[in-house]
């Protein structure tokens, strides 16, 4: 393919270098990248072969090439064609100039070792009579030596000659380079202070802050001026406008004296009245209350005591956009960054964190109705990012075959295992098993796009949720975070996109929509909506709240279809009961803010343990010391872990190529404690669990675990 083929993926690639190539049968291959997968099939198990030994040979090229452009980044900006020109023909030339010196360099090894051979024999002779055609021999070799010597030298003195002729061009072409580089820094971050500055003259503007507050007054009620008034975004805050799509549906709260209807789809969650609804089943009833408080005293087992606190953050200064201005387009796993902008735990632990409100899947377990049940499920899912709210701070990226283990089935009724199975591109496998009636597991790969103003975290996989007793599997994938005011101002997250979760046993499913944050938006910020309907298409509850505060739930008692709107969409009418809330968030700990904004479960979850595997993330070194403060060493102990773990991939890679060559099967890193199969379910290759992690720690048996630390 051509280069300009190349710039542009079309429908159908898959990058190989970070592939995954497998063969289910005497036919078919298997080629998955992240959430991407392929099903290739062959005539015969012969033909089927020849494709995976070509596959595995572009795959080692393309493993080669992009750690050639790896080795390579941080390059300037190409030149033009007319600085090209001007380059290639001094380069031409060198080249030329420098094979001479290589060949001549050979004939002086060459002909210095003969030299050697005959005034060693000269030394030998006895015999008068031979020393003439010897000493004769001798002068032969030294002649060529010196003709041979002659001629480098020479080679040298017009190589020398040309590099210096050619110097100053090339000195001024690089200080141009530089003075373009420079200025283009320079426009960047005067436009984003510019953009900053017009975004606030806009809300100071008259007419604007009168129509934001009429809206508020009017449709929105005492829910929408709450949520402004409570808003924490200082003046330095930049925001990105979004398209404020109209709302899919409008509900009306069912009440026989008042008839309230809400300006938006969300449910009026101040004004409903909870005991209002009458429901036989007594889930939704205990949900009712505040799940902090019922999960403070609901288990009756004593509890282990845990830290509650960590050593405050360092306050260190360092500028973001010095180290991230190089980087714009790049993948953020391939940029180095020092731990000042990390927070002390790795990713394996930050994905242990979806479990924080593990309370909800519990709850779930007892519904008898699939369609409730998926609203605890839809609640699950959204609870997951109300820990990221202020967690601006980038986890470690953990090391190829990096563990983390969560083990509290005696306190909590479930024990969680991760893995890091997959460097380039991050992948980590993560499986939990509950007592309580539920499994979860997912194989989750981390994109991420660095776009100068902001910074976009694609997670790409699927989340299997199965209960036990039912059978009901539920399966969802993450929404997209994106990290702004990467240049100036301060940096604020946001979750947008949509969440689509089934149910492949009933085909129930919940359609949630993550609102990316606009000031221009009537919505209340970061806000949540969802309908859950049957294998029919018929609407059972509404889903609405923030991903930040809480999530509620209200039957649809009924449901029609209203005006249509300017853009000829026909919105649907629901008429429900009033919500019920099914999670609120936890409040934060005390002297949250000096410790990294970490949740009570975060502060815990690198907390030293014993008997844990020799790859746990507690035992990472570089983390260890950020966490005590002490920020310059482990930079230190960062690059070593680094530069241990490129050590090994060159090994690997080396082996590869060397077992293609030799026409052998090379299988690359195969996980611990995951193996890859097609997931029945999405048809995807993905890291399942395969046991064997708990019997070990029981036994204290960790042979096969890596020297990775």
């Amino acid at each position: 393919r051509t280069q300009a083929e190349m710039a542009h993926t079309c429908r159908g690639t898959i990058n190989l270098s970070t592939a995954h190539i497998d063969t289910e049968d005497s036919c078919n291959i298997v080629l998955s990248n992240g959430g991407r997968t392929y099903h290739l099939k062959a005539n015969s198990e012969v033909e089927r072969q020849r494709w995976v030994t070509a596959l595995e040979l572009a795959k080692a090229k393309a493993i080669r090439m992009r750690n050639n452009q790896s080795d390579d980044s941080g390059d300037e900006e190409p030149a033009s064609q007319s600085d090209k020109s001007e380059l290639h023909g001094p380069l031409k030339t060198l080249s030329s100039k420098l094979e001479d010196l290589s060949t001549c360099n050979e004939l002086i090894a060459k002909h210095g070792a003969a030299l050697q051979r005959s005034l060693s024999e000269l030394e030998n002779l006895r015999l008068p009579a031979d020393s003439g055609e010897k000493i004769k021999a001798v002068n032969e070799r030294a002649t060529l030596f010196r003709i041979t010597s002659n001629a480098m030298i020479n080679a040298c003195r017009d190589f020398l000659d040309l590099a210096e002729s050619h110097s100053r061009k090339w000195q001024r072409l690089l200080q141009h380079e530089r003075e373009q580089r420079i200025r283009l820094e320079e426009t960047i971050e005067q436009l984003a202070k510019q953009h900053n500055s017009l975004e606030r003259a806009c809300r100071g503007a008259p007419g604007l802050a009168s129509g934001t507050a009429s809206i508020s007054s009017t449709a929105k009620g005492s829910v929408q001026a709450a949520k402004g008034e409570a808003s924490d975004e200082d003046e330095e805050t930049e925001y990105f406008d979004a398209m404020e799509d109209a709302p899919a549906f409008i509900t009306v709260t069912a009440d026989p004296k008042h008839h309230r209807r809400s300006g938006s789809n969300l449910s009026g969650a101040s004004e409903g009245h909870p005991e209002d609804w009458n429901l036989e089943d007594s889930v939704f009833e205990s949900s009712n209350q505040s799940s902090y408080n019922e999960s403070t005293g609901k288990d009756l087992l004593p509890r282990k005591r845990r830290r509650s606190r960590i050593p405050d953050k360092p306050n260190y200064s360092l500028n973001l956009w010095s180290i991230m201005k190089n980087c714009i387009g790049k993948e953020l796993s391939k940029i180095p960054m020092p731990v000042n902008f990390n927070e002390p735990l790795s990713m394996l632990q930050r994905l242990t964190e979806d479990l924080e409100y593990h309370e909800l899947l519990d709850k779930a377990v007892k519904c008898e109705s699939s369609t409730e049940q998926m609203c605890f499920v839809a609640a699950f899912s959204v609870s997951s990012y109300s820990t990221t709210v202020h967690r601006t701070a980038k986890p470690f990226n953990p090391l190829l075959g990096e563990t983390f283990e969560l083990d509290r089935l005696e306190e909590l009724g479930f024990r969680s295992l991760c893995e890091q199975v997959s460097h380039h591109p991050p992948a980590a496998a993560h499986h939990v098993y509950s007592r309580r009636g539920w499994t979860l597991w997912q194989d989750i790969t981390i994109s991420s796009k660095f776009r100068g103003k902001y910074l976009s975290i694609m997670p790409l996989g699927a989340i299997h949720l199965e209960f036990h007793s039912s059978g009901n599997h539920y399966v969802w994938r993450k929404v997209t975070s994106t990290v702004h005011n990467i240049i100036v101002g301060k940096l604020w997250i946001d979750q947008s996109g949509e969440i689509e979760i089934v149910n492949h046993k009933s085909k129930d499913k919940c359609q949630l929509k993550f609102t990316p944050y606009s000031y221009f938006s009537r919505d209340v910020p970061r806000k949540v909506t969802g309908v859950v309907s049957d294998a029919d298409g018929k609407a059972h509850y509404v889903m609405s709240g923030t991903w930040d505060e809480k999530m509620e739930c209200s039957k649809i008692v009924h449901s029609s279809h209203g005006s249509t709107s300017t853009e000829g969409k026909q919105k649907t009418v629901y008429q429900t009961l009033s919500p019920k809330v099914l999670w609120r968030k936890y409040p934060l700990p005390e002297n949250a803010e000096n410790m990294y904004f970490f949740s009570e479960l975060a502060l815990t979850l690198n907390e030293p343990e014993e008997r844990v595997a020799p790859t746990d993330s507690r035992l990472r070194p570089d983390q260890r010391l950020m966490e005590s403060g002490r920020w310059d060493e482990a930079n230190v102990e960062k690059q070593r872990l680094e530069e241990k773990q490129r050590a090994v991939r060159r090994r690997r890679e080396a082996e590869a190529v060397e077992a293609l060559e030799e026409g052998k099967d090379y299988e690359g890193y195969i996980p611990l404690w995951f193996e890859r199969k097609v997931d029945a379910v999405t048809g995807e290759l993905i890291c399942v669990y395969k046991g064997g992690y708990w019997e070990a720690k029981d036994k204290q048996d960790w042979s096969v675990c890596p020297d990775i630390f």
